[in-house]
């Protein structure tokens, strides 16, 4: 049997197909289409036209993807970008009558769950309590967990992409006051999660997202071609380090540093301070960099729990309801 995630980001859309006869997701085929609708849309405005239809034929070609690997129809989901937006229902329709495959969205609280649970699985029992760190283009999110499922999750409007354009609009080098203020947002944002999860003493920390894996290459992380196995930590006191070097330099000239890819070196400070107050708060003076996230969660629950999972997802998706809101979420699930 062989399984596909689409993954519809605020910078591109990321195709996973994967073998599960053993009951572990291990990838055949990834495939990524740039729509870069961070570029294109304000921060909880509504996507244009015309990247609607970007994002439509992307998704297409994905679809098209799948089927020629021998996947099932590919779980879809759109993060942050696409959920906010105040026509967020019809980008969706409009997807699905292009293209035939049901994209929908998935509530922050659900993202971190579900990317706890790829997290645990790559890390294991044996790392215990677990906390995880998870940084979007739109939300960041915190977990904390002894099981199979987090116990405690918060989604945050603290993605790179939105910070950016919030504190960061300009190409040049950024302001030291303005440095100074966004971390003054996030440790008023995040602190109230981050207590809960210090008070829970976690004894692992994880850290997931594209944007903590080129942080940590920036930190001397070993590179993606040096395979997944490979153990990737990052420090809190290279990640400060990290913070000054890049609020030095003009977004363009950020892409020349190891790790910080062209696309997003214009967010990679403001993913960079979230993350350093985010582990200064919690206590945590190391995190390790987990590869498997989101999409692998996804891919999990359906072997574990059946595909019947993720077409309640689905069908939810079809209900006109408006827009998930962006304020903090927490919730104690007792599982």
């Amino acid at each position: 049997m062989r399984l596909s995630v689409l993954d519809v980001g605020s910078n591109a859309v990321r195709l996973v197909v994967a073998d599960a006869r053993d009951g572990v997701p291990l990838p055949v085929h990834t495939a990524k289409w740039r729509i870069r609708l961070s570029q294109r849309v304000e921060p909880g405005g509504p996507i244009p036209d015309d990247a609607v239809a970007r994002l439509a034929d992307a998704v297409a070609a994905a679809g098209r993807t799948a089927t020629r690997w021998g996947a099932t129809a590919p779980s879809a989901f759109a993060t942050a970008m696409v959920r906010n937006a105040p026509n967020r229902v019809d980008v969706l329709r409009t997807v699905r009558s292009r293209t035939g495959v049901a994209l929908c969205t998935l509530p922050g609280e659900v993202e971190a769950e579900l990317t706890f649970l790829g997290a645990r699985r790559w890390m294991g029992w044996r790392c215990g309590p677990l906390a995880l760190l998870d940084i979007g283009g739109g939300s960041f999110e915190v977990a904390f967990g002894r099981g199979r499922l987090p116990d405690f999750v918060a989604s945050l409007p603290l993605g790179a992409g939105r910070l950016t354009h919030e504190y960061f609009p300009g190409a040049e080098a950024p302001a030291p006051d303005r440095v100074r203020e966004l971390r003054r947002k996030v440790r008023h944002q995040l602190r109230d999660a981050a207590a809960r999860v210090r008070w829970e003493g976690p004894r692992t920390a994880v850290a997931t997202s594209r944007t903590f894996q080129q942080l940590g290459r920036l930190c001397g992380a070993a590179p993606g071609r040096q395979g997944p196995f490979v153990e990737r930590t990052l420090d809190r006191r290279d990640l400060g380090g990290a913070v000054e070097r890049l609020a030095a330099l003009p977004a363009a000239e950020r892409s020349a540093l190891p790790g910080v890819s062209a696309p997003r070196a214009a967010q990679s400070l403001a993913g960079a301070v979230v993350g350093h107050t985010a582990m200064k708060l919690i206590g945590l003076k190391r995190v390790t960099l987990c590869p498997w996230a989101i999409r692998e969660g996804i891919m999990l629950r359906q072997i574990e729990d059946g595909p019947s999972w993720w077409a309640e997802v689905a069908r939810r998706a079809e209900e006109d309801a408006p827009p998930e809101p962006v304020p903090l979420l927490l919730a104690a699930h007792g599982r």
